[in-house]
């Protein structure tokens, strides 16, 4: 398994050879890129990973494990000795050990936690102790302070001195010398540039500076920080001492973790509790079988409303022609308007109070969708009837008239119904994203049938029906 004339070996000949020679495979992604080493690993069964883990280096291995691209970290972390899961835990940043330690086992968490260190064991639990989509869960409790009385010479001094141990050093906190609140926050490059004898809190902004509560949603800090630009922003307490601090890094992994489950609510499922190929068949299951029984029962309902207009059916076997345009137009309208508002509000662009700005946006937009769509409808039946492609019979136009007008008033239906929801969902407590493109399509295409026959018995009354 040993590079030969410069090649690095595949991931499938270190698949073939892992659980023969993991001391050889170690050895091989000891001299590749840790991006690569980990896509290998990715690909081994749990119990075969550890044992090629086992035989690395500290450091390799430390960096291997602080990558969230490691997508068994937990299980192969579960299934370490104490003698190499210990001192790894111990190296790691403490947000990453902590999003470890969450997924394993209860039992073994124990047993690893006789052979950590109080201070090791003291930076878990107080991250543990917070929800994972929260600041506190997602913060790591390595940063760089200093009290807000030290001159630049020593605060430089102190950051030689702790900054290899730290997760970042690009902002340092300043914190009161008596009671160790949080006072402000300084760059880097501040210090640098700054005269060697001023005070730290001389060199620093006067504003105050920008801080979360441990509480706070991941999603909230993600947009302070790209609002305010900031590399890291800190997590303080009541007191306003401060927790630990959540980098740019961890806001990324937090915010693509939220768009996968957002995501994966709009195609009407819950979320997945992990990577797709990590999930059990059961599991799987049961994660998909609520929204779909759900939805198909609603769509139930649109059989109950064909049944309702049966003898209008009956007499203009025509108007059957159109259902399936009629009801994915008002479906695909409902979705689109669904999907911008679920963003909107996700990006704090709209709150609950607007919800009547966006009614009367949606309203005017509806009807020249629907009306546009209604044009289309209009043309390509006369287009047809004309051309001999088809014939309509006598009363061609009025179907033509109605199919327009019923065009206009789903896809108006469509665009309020499913900009509403998502205010609605977030008014009962309940999460935007789940006012899905398909929920919100099946609530439309029942409607939609009752507007496209109402329309057509007011249009076609005398005539056809």
């Amino acid at each position: 398994m040993q590079q030969v004339n410069g090649l690095k070996p595949s991931v499938r000949e270190i698949v073939a050879q892992a659980a023969a020679h993991p001391a050889a495979v170690a050895e091989s992604l000891r001299l590749v890129h840790p991006v690569e080493a980990i896509e290998s690993l990715n690909h081994l069964e749990p119990k075969i990973a550890a044992g090629v883990v086992e035989h690395l280096p500290q450091e390799a291995r430390t960096n291997l494990f602080n990558h969230p691209g490691l997508i068994n970290g937990s299980a192969i972390m579960a299934l370490l000795s104490h003698a190499c899961a210990g001192p790894l835990l111990a190296e790691l940043n403490p947000d990453r050990r902590a999003e470890l330690f969450r997924h394993i086992d209860p039992e073994r968490q124990e047993a690893l936690r006789e052979h950590l260190d109080p201070a090791t064991r003291a930076s878990i639990d107080r991250i543990m102790a917070y929800p994972t989509d929260s600041a506190g869960g997602i913060m790591t409790t390595e940063f760089v302070s200093m009290p807000a009385n030290w001159t630049v010479e020593q605060g430089l001094a102190h950051i030689k001195e702790v900054g290899g141990a730290r997760e970042t050093v690009y902002a340092i906190y300043l914190l009161h010398q008596s009671d160790q609140t949080l006072q402000q926050a300084i760059s880097l490059r501040q210090l640098v540039i700054a005269d060697r004898k001023a005070t730290v809190l001389s060199v620093a902004n006067n504003r105050p500076p920008i801080t979360v509560s441990p509480t706070t949603d991941r999603e909230e800090v993600a947009r302070l920080i790209s609002r305010y630009d900031l590399l890291a922003v800190p997590v303080i307490d009541d007191a306003r001492q401060v927790l630990g601090i959540v980098t740019v890094d961890d806001v990324i992994d937090a915010i693509v973790a939220e768009g996968t489950e957002d995501a994966q609510k709009f195609g009407g499922m819950e979320a997945l509790d992990g990577p797709y190929m990590q999930i059990g068949m059961f599991d799987m299951i049961k994660k998909r079988a609520g929204w779909l029984a759900a939805l198909f029962l609603s769509e139930m309902l649109t059989a109950t409303a064909m049944q309702h207009y049966q003898v209008e059916l009956e007499k203009a076997v025509v108007l059957t022609l159109f259902i399936p345009l009629i009801m994915s137009s008002g479906g695909n309208s409902g979705s689109q308007a669904t999907s911008l508002i679920i963003r909107a509000i996700a990006l704090r662009q709209v709150a609950l109070k607007d919800w009547w700005k966006v009614a009367m946006r949606e309203l005017p937009t509806g009807l020249i969708l629907g009306a546009l769509l209604g044009l289309i409808g209009f043309v390509r039946i006369v287009t047809w009837q004309k051309f001999g492609l088809y014939n309509y019979g006598p009363h061609w136009l009025l179907i033509a008239f109605t199919v327009a007008a019923a065009l206009i008033g789903i896809v108006t239906f469509g665009s309020l119904t499913g900009s509403m929801l998502p205010f609605l969902m977030k008014r009962l407590g309940f999460d935007p994203a789940s006012a899905s493109a398909p929920f919100v399509a099946t609530l439309v295409d029942v409607t939609g049938l009752v507007i496209y026959f109402s329309i057509a018995y007011a249009i076609l009354k005398g005539t056809l029906l």
